[in-house]
C-alpha cells in the first residue's frame, strides 16, 4: 500500500509552527514565522504559507525582509484565487524597498489584474515590465501577458506581433504552444488566413499532448471555410467532430458544416443535409431549425412547416421554437389562416427579445382584426407599442392598427389618438395620409351631435 508522505521542508514547516523550541535553539518569532512561509510556498501549502506571512506581515512591520514578505503573501493569495487581495499585496510594495526581481512585483501586479479582469490596467503593467528589462528572466512571461490582454482588448495586430516576437526569441517557453495557438487566433481575426493555417496545421504534430489541439483543428476548419476553402474547411470539421464529439465547440461545428453546405452545396447536397438533419438521433432545435432554413432555400414550403412544426413540439420551451411559431404564423397569414396565424404568434410574443416580441404581438394583433377579435386586437397592439425600442415601422402599424380596433369598439376618442399620433410621425407617407383620413372621419363623428334615446318627449 502506498502512502503520501509530507516532504521534509513541509513536515519542518508544520513542527516549527506546532511545536515548541527549546529555548537553546528557540529561532526568534520573525524568524520562525519567515522560514515557515517561505517553505510551505516552497511545498504549495498555500493556506498554511497565507495564514504564516500574514501574521509575520502584521508583527514585524520594520523587519527587513517585510517586501520579500509582501511579495511572496501576494503570489500566495493569486495561487489560493484571491486576486483581489494579492492585489492589495502587489501594489503595497511600490511603498516598500525593491523585493525579488527587478519588476518582479510589477509583473505580479499584472498577473493578479489580468485576474480580476482589469485588461487596461495589465496591459499598462506588462508592457512596463517588457520595455524596462527585456533581458529579466520575467521578460517572456511578461511579453506572453502583454500579447493576451492585447487579443482580449481586441488588438489583434499588436497580440500578433507580439506573440511572434515571444515565439522567435524564446521557441522552447513553456506557453510556447498556447502563444502558437493565440498567433493564428490574432491572424484569423485580420483575415491573414495564409499565415494562420500553416501554423493550425502544424499544430497538433509540433505541440503533441497540448490540450489547445481540439481547439486548434476547430479553428483551422472554421479559418478554411471563412478563407474560401469549403471542401477542406468542411473535412477538417467533420474530422473535429468525429474526434472530439462532446468538445464544447463542437456544436457550433456542426452548425458551420451544416451553413457551409447549404450556402455552397448543390441542391441534391443541400436536399441530402436536411435529410440528415430531420432524422438526426437525437434531435436538437439547432437540426430542426437548420433544416427549415434548407428546405426554404429549396422552395419546399411543407417540409419546412414539417421542421417548424417538429421543433415547436418536441422543444416548445427553446428559444428557437419561438422564432419558429413566428415563421408558421408569417406562412399561415400568407394563407389567410387567421386563426393559426393569430395562435403562432401569440406563441412567438413570449419571446424574450423584444424585436420578435413585438414583431409577433403586431401579427397577432393583425390576424385578430381579421377575426374581428377587436378587444384582443388591441391588447395586442398595445402590447407592440409598450416594447421598448421597437422598430418605428412596426411601431405606427400597431397605432394604425390600435386605432381600427378602438374604432371597432366605439372608442372613438381613443382611436383618434391613435390615429393621430400614426398621422404627425409616422416614417411612411402612405400610413400618414391614411390615418389623417381616419381622423377626419372620426372627428365628423364626434362633432355630430348624439341621437335623441328611443321615447324622447324632446321635439
Amino acid at each position: 500500500m502506498t502512502r503520501r508522505l509530507l516532504s521534509v521542508s513541509a513536515l519542518t514547516s508544520f513542527l516549527l509552527v506546532a511545536l515548541p523550541a527549546p529555548s537553546a535553539v528557540a529561532l526568534d518569532e520573525a524568524a520562525r514565522l519567515w522560514l515557515v512561509g517561505e517553505q510551505a510556498f516552497g511545498d504549495g501549502l498555500h493556506a498554511l504559507a497565507r495564514r504564516t506571512l500574514e501574521r509575520f506581515v502584521a508583527e514585524n512591520p520594520t523587519d527587513a525582509r517585510m517586501s520579500s514578505a509582501v511579495l511572496l503573501l501576494g503570489r500566495t493569495r493569486l495561487a489560493l484565487g484571491d486576486a483581489e487581495s494579492a492585489l492589495e499585496a502587489f501594489r503595497r510594495l511600490r511603498t516598500l524597498p525593491p523585493a525579488g526581481e527587478p519588476m518582479e512585483a510589477k509583473f505580479w501586479e499584472a498577473e493578479a489584474l489580468l485576474r480580476v479582469k482589469r485588461l487596461g490596467e495589465a496591459r499598462a503593467a506588462y508592457d512596463e515590465v517588457v520595455r524596462k528589462d527585456a533581458a529579466s528572466p520575467l521578460a517572456p512571461d511578461a511579453l506572453y501577458g502583454l500579447a493576451w490582454t492585447d487579443l482580449e482588448l481586441r488588438r489583434p495586430e499588436a497580440a500578433a506581433k507580439e506573440f511572434r516576437d515571444l515565439l522567435t526569441a524564446w521557441p522552447n517557453h513553456p506557453q510556447a504552444g498556447s502563444a502558437t495557438y493565440s498567433l493564428a487566433r490574432a491572424l484569423v481575426e485580420l483575415k491573414r488566413f495564409d499565415e494562420a493555417i500553416p501554423l493550425l496545421q502544424s499544430f497538433p504534430a509540433k505541440f503533441s499532448g497540448n490540450k489547445l489541439i481540439p481547439s486548434s483543428q476547430y479553428l483551422l476548419g472554421w479559418a478554411r471555410v471563412t478563407a474560401g476553402q469549403w471542401k477542406d474547411g468542411v473535412d477538417d470539421l467533420r474530422a473535429f467532430v468525429a474526434a472530439y464529439p462532446s468538445h464544447e465547440l463542437a456544436p457550433e461545428a456542426r452548425r458551420k458544416i451544416t451553413e457551409t453546405q447549404v450556402t455552397h452545396g448543390s441542391r441534391a447536397q443541400q436536399q441530402s443535409v436536411y435529410t440528415q438533419l430531420m432524422n438526426q438521433s437525437p434531435p436538437t432545435p439547432e437540426a430542426l431549425f437548420d433544416a427549415a432554413g434548407i428546405a426554404g432555400r429549396l422552395n419546399q414550403p411543407k417540409e419546412q412547416e414539417a421542421a417548424w412544426r417538429r421543433l415547436r413540439k418536441e422543444f416548445p420551451d427553446h428559444p428557437l421554437a419561438l422564432n419558429a411559431a413566428y415563421d408558421l404564423a408569417a406562412a399561415a397569414f400568407k394563407r389567410k389562416d387567421w386563426k393559426e396565424a393569430a395562435a403562432q404568434a401569440k406563441a412567438a410574443a413570449a419571446s424574450d427579445e423584444d424585436g420578435l416580441r413585438a414583431r409577433a404581438l403586431l401579427m397577432a394583433g393583425e390576424s385578430e382584426l381579421k377575426l374581428k377579435r377587436f378587444k384582443d386586437a388591441a391588447k395586442s397592439f398595445e402590447g407592440v407599442v409598450a416594447v421598448k425600442g421597437v422598430e418605428a415601422d412596426d411601431r405606427y402599424r400597431a397605432l394604425a392598427g390600435l386605432g381600427l380596433a378602438r374604432e371597432e369598439l366605439q372608442d372613438l376618442r381613443g382611436a383618434l389618438g391613435a390615429y393621430d399620433a400614426v398621422a404627425a410621425k409616422s416614417p411612411n407617407a402612405e400610413l400618414r395620409d391614411w390615418a389623417r383620413n381616419r381622423a377626419t372621419a372620426i372627428k365628423g363623428r364626434l362633432a355630430k351631435p348624439p341621437a335623441p334615446a328611443t321615447g324622447d318627449k324632446r321635439q
